[in-house]
């Protein structure tokens, strides 16, 4: 049923190609004149211009054959976390990995390539279908900023599937997390460190101060925190008169999420006080959960196809967010589906090769079932 030397060459084709965010041009030239060849209409949008990349969005459709079946979309991003220049792909035991020292891009070539092939199935086969629209993103991994600047109003979709998690295959996320941001900036006294000291005020003790009296990492059973990025001082013979550290908390739970939040903007501004300093905080809310009822057409849709195959159908929830947290913010129905991608957003990122063929074959019977439905 998969062209799998085909699936296989394409999702290499797509890893092979560097797309750093905001810097996705080469892949999605690539990519769209690939869909134009299969026969499919493509869109590029402007997204680039609205979040100052150098890449848009495509939209690409494939028009159906079954009268008032639902037009469904299957969505994947372009962007990978780190430049690919130069990766290098191995395969051992029909398992790719990368040989260099890069990522691999399996997040999200992982989703893209099945999401293609299973659309191509269907060119080729001439077996019944509703609509089908793939969205391509831009900047997933900065904030799921290309799916923002996506006008999803005029595209007349249904409902959907984000192929952007990890394994079991044949399960899928329905519940997922807000995602909140703080950037802090601790503003001391300067002065010199070997001959008057006592006159500064600094800002990284202030600011380990504050984080000291934090709660962080594992709040609860679906809250997190976190502080993951610190800069800030000018010289070791000056005592450091300002610190900057970038912050996050999630949870499932909006109220949990704020108790987290304000604590940790009350330690912020409880230290300053303590030492005499000044804090100016951000706080940025990413993104909004969702929850997808298990009996909603989408679930549905997605479990029968799940459950055809052999695969369990499970439903899950994750801390982590996606194109589906913001496509579901705009009212857009969706869920995540699990792939094969394994050890993302590390150098030791692989997916095999049969769970590129099973995604693949898992999205051909989510699109027989949608336009049964």
């Amino acid at each position: 049923m998969v062209n799998e030397a085909r699936l296989v060459e394409l999702f290499k084709n797509l890893c092979l190609i560097d797309a750093p965010s905001l810097r996705e041009s080469e892949v999605v030239a690539w990519s769209k004149v690939y869909l134009e060849r299969m026969g499919l209409e493509v869109i590029e949008d402007r997204g680039g211009e609205k979040i100052g990349g150098n890449a848009n969005n495509l939209i690409a459709t494939l028009k159906g054959n079954v009268p008032n079946a639902p037009r469904i979309f299957l969505s994947a991003h372009f962007d990978t976390v780190e430049p690919t220049k130069g990766l290098v792909i191995e395969e051992t035991a029909g398992v790719f990995y990368s040989a260099s020292d890069t990522i691999l891009g399996a997040d999200d070539k992982g989703g893209m390539a099945p999401a293609i092939e299973a659309v191509q199935y269907f060119l080729e086969s001439g077996e019944e279908h509703g609509d089908v629209v793939l969205l391509f993103s831009c900047a997933e991994e900065i904030g799921l900023l290309g799916a923002e600047a996506i006008e999803i109003d005029g595209l007349d979709l249904d409902f959907g599937y984000v192929l952007d998690t990890g394994p079991p295959v044949g399960t899928f996320v329905n519940r997922t997390a807000t995602h909140d941001k703080l950037e802090v900036t601790i503003i001391g006294k300067p002065a010199h460190a070997g001959k008057d000291p006592e006159k500064g005020i600094s800002a990284i003790e202030v600011a380990a101060d504050a984080i000291h009296h934090m709660k962080l990492g594992r709040i609860g059973p679906e809250t997190t925190a976190n502080i993951g990025v610190i800069s800030g001082g000018l010289t070791t013979n000056v005592v450091c008169p300002k610190v900057n550290f970038k912050a996050e908390a999630r949870s499932t739970s909006i109220a949990e999420l704020d108790a987290q939040v304000d604590h940790m903007i009350v330690e912020v501004e409880a230290a300053a006080s303590r030492w005499g300093a000044e804090a100016k905080i951000e706080h940025h809310r990413h993104y909004v959960s969702y929850d997808i009822d298990p009996t909603t057409q989408v679930v549905k849709v997605g479990q029968d196809a799940a459950r055809k195959l052999g695969f369990s159908g499970d439903l899950r929830t994750t801390l982590g967010g996606s194109d589906a947290n913001i496509y579901n913010a705009k009212g857009l129905s969706c869920v995540v589906v699990g792939t094969g991608m394994e050890k993302i957003h590390t150098h030791d990122e692989f997916i095999s090769c049969k769970d590129l063929i099973s995604t693949t074959e898992l999205v051909i019977e989510i699109i027989r079932e949608a336009a049964k439905s």
